[in-house]
């Protein structure tokens, strides 16, 4: 019996995820526009044998005037770009089903997925940024449960979509001049709550049978449709009984939708900053936290919390969070997180909250030697608390590049992360099985002229 390993994912957060990576001296901040240097990163990712390079999204974020925000490319068109010049790795963008039409996201990731032969993911968001609501002529944004709930049916629609003409539907004979199997081909007729339309997509089911899909998110909404519809959950947990209860919450909820615990890969995120000696981690980590202005320290933990905090002293006392609300109806989880960091941490000022969150944003943080970095990660994986980690590098290049040069070789060493890539598609690589084409069994065959 093969032994179980860990899925990795290289969460690129350019140029880096340490709220204050841009003043670091090794930072190449001008370059995050730069196809060569993408390119760099995607291929020192493939090198350390990541499964998959994952890229998130939010539009309508503030314009600082000390601070790297707001600035960034489409991830998708980085991952079509990204196709060309990698071979093994997997490729996931983020796309909001909020401001979005199912056409469209098919369609775009049918095409990287055909391109990359099989290596195309999508993230599926329901946009959290309410600002984003006015880059599309909307006053408001959508309600979190309405959200949710039009987030369900477009994936349904994605998913028919990519499955509407199926891989052998493509006769190709040309000397009998028959191109299509028509029984191989189903016009989708949907008329839903958010949605209406009828016809096929233009290509072919993928290499894939369709994408993968992965969903970031644990509202009782968003755990739900996990549970539902996606392959793979990037979340953020402290501790590791926090992990273990949403790992049994989540996969527990799998069976009433007929799918089964190795169906979705649950993925934490784990910022991580390297050194040979923990005394030299540390000071990395602190060299980081000093670029941090109050100013931006603070917009930050507004940002996070749902707080207006701009007002407030740095050195001041931390405010409740608890119980501050999203959209007015759902917890902000986010609010809770920093609860327990506060609690766990005996944290007393708001300078000390952000620097605590400044990098990780709520995620796990793990400060250390590579032994110690391997243990943190081993202790989850082997405990039900993760099947992998997103992780989060300080910094780009070089923060990455430590952990690619100093973690990976540690984990591989004890036989928890593979040398080698297992297939040539993301699914393969993660261990996930292939999607059958739901709408081909159910149909009855019909006479094909020869």
């Amino acid at each position: 019996m093969t032994k179980r390993q860990l899925s990795l994912g290289a969460f690129i957060n350019l140029p880096g995820h340490h709220v204050a990576s841009w003043r670091h001296p090794e930072t190449e901040v001008r370059k995050v526009t730069d196809l060569a240097y993408l390119t760099e990163i995607a291929q020192v990712a493939e090198r350390g044998k990541f499964d998959n390079l994952f890229f998130a999204d939010v539009f309508g974020q503030p314009i600082l005037e000390n601070a790297h925000s707001g600035l960034k490319l489409d991830p998708v068109v980085i991952i079509s770009a990204l196709a060309a010049v990698t071979k093994n790795i997997g490729l996931t963008a983020t796309l909001t089903t909020s401001y979005n039409e199912p056409f469209h996201v098919a369609r775009k990731f049918a095409a990287i997925d055909h391109l990359s032969n099989g290596r195309a993911a999508w993230n599926v968001v329901t946009s959290a940024n309410e600002r984003e609501a006015l880059l599309f002529g909307r006053d408001a944004h959508f309600q979190h449960a309405e959200r949710y709930e039009r987030a369900d049916e477009f994936v349904d629609v994605v998913k028919k979509l990519w499955y509407s003409i199926d891989e052998e539907a493509l006769v190709i004979d040309k000397e009998s001049s028959h191109y299509y199997n028509l029984n191989k081909v189903t016009e989708i007729d949907h008329e839903g709550k958010f949605f209406k339309l009828k016809g096929t997509l233009d290509a072919p089911s993928t290499p894939q049978g369709h994408p993968v899909i992965v969903q970031a998110g644990s509202s009782e909404a968003g755990k739900e449709l996990a549970a539902k519809t996606a392959e793979v959950i990037f979340t953020a947990w402290q501790t590791l009984e926090d992990a273990q209860a949403f790992y049994k919450d989540v996969k527990g909820r799998l069976a009433k939708y007929g799918r089964n615990p190795e169906d979705l890969k649950i993925l934490p995120g784990a910022f991580i900053v390297v050194a040979a000696t923990e005394e030299e981690a540390i000071a990395k980590h602190q060299q980081l936290n000093n670029y941090i202005t109050p100013e931006v320290g603070l917009a930050y933990l507004s940002g996070f919390t749902g707080v207006d905090l701009s007002e407030y002293d740095f050195e001041g006392q931390i405010p409740d969070f608890n119980g501050q609300q999203i959209d007015g109806t759902n917890p902000n989880i986010r609010a809770s997180i920093v609860k327990g960091i506060v609690e766990a941490k005996g944290l007393t000022t708001l300078r000390e909250l952000y620097n605590n969150i400044a990098g990780a944003r709520g995620h796990r943080e793990i400060i250390g030697t590579p032994t110690q970095v391997a243990d943190q990660l081993q202790e989850w994986f082997e405990n039900e608390a993760a099947d992998g980690f997103n992780i989060m590098a300080p910094t780009f290049p070089q923060g990455f590049n430590d952990i690619v040069e100093l973690v990976i070789p540690e984990l591989q060493r004890r036989g928890i992360f593979k040398t080698e890539y297992a297939g040539t598609t993301l699914r393969e690589n993660l261990g996930l099985k292939r999607p059958v084409n739901p709408y081909i069994q159910q149909k009855a065959p019909q006479e094909v002229p020869l």
